[in-house]
């Protein structure tokens, strides 16, 4: 399968969402090459940290630090790295690290894919727990690689989720 043949989905509302690290998958940071479209490892992070949620992005968008849009989707088990699932945006968090502006969508899957969650429609929905694991692990998983660094700017709900995702449409489609 070449993931260059995903296509992002019917956007804002839901979206495909091509998953890189499956949700406490160990300290291997995988990532989708640009050229090759094969799952690689980027690298070992040197933090003692697991994603807290299955790691991916939407296809066919684009951010501010030239890459595709990246998003937390949560689920009750965790995916597997390549695959891809349909999600629906409920927040965003706001970050940057050393690279520029790099904003997290945070997702469920459709209700299609996870009925368990269609009561969680937006940010206020989602468990403070889950919220607080997600801010610690970004505020930390860099933490022992040098000249690297992240600021957190804090949690959007759904409407500015769904503007995150038409702004990186926008960006990819006149980049495209």
């Amino acid at each position: 399968m070449s993931f260059a043949k995903v296509t992002r989905g019917d956007t804002p509302n839901k979206f495909n969402v091509i998953i890189e690290i499956p949700t406490n998958a160990g300290m291997i940071k995988y990532e989708v090459d640009k050229d090759t479209q094969c799952l690689t490892v980027d690298r070992f992070m040197k933090t003692a940290l697991q994603y807290p949620a299955n790691y991916g992005y939407v296809p066919e968008t684009l951010c501010g630090d030239g890459d595709p849009l990246d998003v937390l989707v949560l689920t009750p088990e965790s995916l597997v790295a390549g695959c891809v699932i349909e999600a629906r945006p409920v927040g965003v968090l706001r970050m940057s690290d050393e690279a520029g502006e790099d904003a997290k969508l945070l997702a469920l899957p459709t209700e299609k894919a996870c009925p368990m969650f269609a009561n969680i429609q937006d940010l206020a929905d989602v468990p403070e727990l889950v919220l607080a694991q997600i801010k610690h692990f970004f505020e930390h998983y860099k933490d022992l690689d040098e000249g690297k660094w992240v600021k957190l700017d804090g949690y959007g709900d759904k409407a500015e989720a769904l503007a995150e995702v038409e702004d990186a449409i926008r960006i990819y489609n006149e980049k495209s």
